[in-house]
């Protein structure tokens, strides 16, 4: 019972329970959560304390800035459901519009960095498949397996996520870029997608404990990487019994000006690379697919982009679980 008292005395003042209830509706910093309350940072910093110690909230840190979330997984997140059943939502409406002007204010920084960029994503999309047939076939691929939980390593602008979302009961992404992050939440927060988040992480170092995931996603970010088999097995660690790994990259090709102009390290991967980092992960690969570019979508030199699909399941992790129940 102890545990429980703890929440309900947390949650039994009133800004802690304001508190509470905007971070069950959105994942926000200290001074955002100071502009939605109208209160001084130290006094809401003291009142995050209580309640992160009482585990109605989870912490991240990403680099001088950390957010704030409503616990979304055990007792917490079912008490945060009951209490936003019942609380009046008029009572909230002037926290709700406030935290409205702070996603708008969050949202014009975000689309500024996208719209800087931009165009160097619009010249490589136009190299290769349209978006909809890489999409419409990483969806089919992944609901081939259990995709409850989906972590999007790389996951850049969140659009993964938000394609995957209908389909799954978690979704995590994770991104070294604090300006993707950026955009990322706000894609998530427009589409009203409260069971998918994002955080600053290394795809070499996951902050997670194995076996988290169903299926691990990495679409369009190994050809950046300069250890693509570091990250897919670091990858298959988070992988539950017979979980899946699903890679869209490019085939290889010869347009050089990817590496020179947008930082791409590698030109493509080839079925037998790809294949070898599935085995030396203990993996088994199960499917791939090409995508090509519709006509007249080829690189001036004559060059394209071939979208490549690749599908592996973790089928060594179960066989380990039985041998462990076993012992």
């Amino acid at each position: 019972m102890q545990p429980l008292l703890a929440m309900l005395r947390a949650a039994g003042d009133p800004t802690r329970l304001r508190l509470f209830l905007i971070l069950r509706e959105a994942e926000l910093t200290v001074s955002e959560l100071t502009q939605v309350l109208g209160q001084s940072q130290p006094r809401v910093s003291r009142h995050l304390k209580l309640l992160g110690d009482a585990g109605l909230l989870a912490r991240f840190k990403e680099g001088s800035w950390v957010f704030y979330r409503a616990a979304d997984s055990g007792p917490a997140a079912r008490l945060g459901g009951l209490l936003a059943e019942l609380a009046d939502p008029e009572a909230l409406a002037a926290d709700r519009a406030r935290l409205a002007a702070v996603r708008e204010a969050r949202a014009a920084l975000a689309q500024a960095f996208f719209k800087a960029n931009a165009a160097d994503w619009e010249r490589i999309r136009s190299l290769h498949a349209p978006e909809k047939d890489v999409e419409n076939a990483i969806v089919r691929l992944a609901r081939e397996g259990a995709i409850d939980s989906v972590l999007d390593a790389g996951t850049g602008t969140g659009r993964m996520l938000e394609l995957l979302a209908p389909y799954i009961k978690r979704g995590v992404g994770v991104d070294s870029s604090p300006d993707m992050l950026a955009i990322a939440r706000d894609r998530l927060a427009r589409a009203h997608i409260l069971h998918c988040q994002v955080r600053l992480a290394d795809v070499y170092r996951l902050p997670f404990a194995e076996r988290d995931f169903d299926a691990v996603l990495f679409h369009q970010v190994l050809h950046y990487l300069e250890d693509p088999q570091g990250a897919i097995a670091e990858a298959a660690r988070v992988l539950k019994p017979g979980g899946r790994i699903l890679i869209a990259d490019f085939a290889p090709h010869d347009l050089e000006f990817l590496r020179t102009e947008l930082q791409h390290r590698r030109l493509g991967f080839s079925d037998r690379e790809v294949q070898g980092w599935f085995q030396a992960a203990g993996l088994k690969s199960l499917a791939s697919e090409a995508i090509a570019p519709e006509a007249g979508h080829a690189h001036s030199g004559g060059g394209k982009l071939i979208v490549k699909i690749w599908v592996a399941a973790n089928t060594a992790a179960p066989q380990r679980a039985r041998a462990k129940e076993a012992a």
